[in-house]
């Protein structure tokens, strides 16, 4: 099947009738997308029973890469190689490359790995990501089972919280939905990389009504913090405090569903059901106020006053519990090497 697709020409691929509005734009006629296909990659990764994501992302995992430096580095979102300690990845025409992991760092949701020998396609060029405005047309390439392309269009630019304690200011969300959205390469219509695909979301719109798409991290997000990934295999500059709680946003309310395990949250005695009403006395409304609060009382190692309303005590009194913060990636297992 993927042999079918790259025999194929791509220059003539135009976004036709979705969301209602008829869109004809031929993507520019000087990339040639079958040689930019070429550079995404599948990425695959064993994770030790032990470590601390694998009973919530499995032991064995995959998804896409996309070839972003000469040497055979490669870059996918982070939960395909968080606590991996053996990765390979796999061309487009089917040849199987060992790899090492070199990298992840929790705040942009990235992940990279390095292939052990040529791979034998040419790097994409990180674009702007920050160009990606709403109408803008792309190309979501990936390396799986299914559809390797779908034409999209960039349906809204806001801020994503992820339940993780994960948050974008401006992720990229598209529609139609590509199904294997898992390190999915976006690429702008002059065949350069600016996002990598994290989700399927419900509301890729932004409003109540049911609209399917995928979230992607910008790569601009990328671009300061590479040297220090490819450095040291996680960014050294100061952290985001993470808590070690987990959050969903339920009838206005964020409320912890669970807590990680020997993590600051469960140390400081929260626990699952318990609702956020405040950070340092001061009221959140949703997820992405709760974690900018978060951040904006510190980096990691801060210790944050967070506003409880207990779970099943019977009493609507608050509570305030202070959680002395930590950087995540010192909460994982460190099997990865650079």
């Amino acid at each position: 099947m993927l042999r079918r697709w790259l025999t194929h020409t791509f220059q003539t691929l135009i976004l036709s009738v979705f969301l209602g509005i008829c869109v004809v734009a031929p993507l520019r006629a000087a990339v040639d997308f079958k040689e930019v296909l070429k550079s995404v990659v599948m990425v695959q990764a064993q994770v030790p029973s032990a470590a601390r994501t694998a009973d919530r992302l499995g032991t064995t995992r995959q998804g896409s890469g996309v070839v972003i430096d000469d040497k055979g580095l490669i870059l996918t979102i982070g939960y395909l190689v968080m606590e991996a300690d053996q990765t390979s990845v796999v061309t487009a025409l089917g040849n199987t490359i060992p790899a090492t992991p070199v990298a992840y760092d929790h705040t942009s949701g990235f992940g990279l790995v390095r292939a052990l020998a040529p791979l034998g396609v040419g790097p994409l060029t990180l674009g702007s990501s920050a160009a990606m405005s709403e109408k803008s047309i792309a190309l979501i390439m990936s390396l799986g089972e299914s559809r390797p392309v779908t034409p999209v269009q960039v349906v809204s630019r806001r801020a994503f919280a992820g339940s993780w304690e994960y948050l974008l200011e401006r992720a990229i969300y598209t529609m139609p939905a590509h199904r294997e959205f898992g390190g999915a390469a976006l690429i702008n219509d002059q065949g350069q990389l600016v996002g990598i695909g994290s989700l399927f979301v419900s509301d890729a719109m932004g409003s109540d009504a049911l609209t399917p798409g995928n979230m992607f991290v910008p790569t601009d997000l990328l671009k300061p913090i590479l040297a220090d990934l490819l450095a040291n295999g996680r960014r050294t500059q100061a952290s985001p405090p993470w808590l070690g709680i987990y959050t969903d946003a339920q009838g206005g309310r964020v409320i912890v569903t669970r807590v990680a395990d020997a993590g600051p949250g469960q140390r400081a005695g929260i626990k699952a059901g318990d609702i956020v009403m405040g950070v340092g006395g001061r009221r959140v409304s949703d997820m992405v106020d709760f974690y900018q609060r978060v951040r904006d009382s510190g980096t990691a190692g801060a210790a944050i006053d967070i506003d409880l309303l207990p779970h099943g005590v019977g009493s609507l009194e608050i509570k305030k519990v202070t959680v002395t913060s930590e950087d995540r990636h010192d909460w994982l297992s460190k099997p990865q090497s650079h």
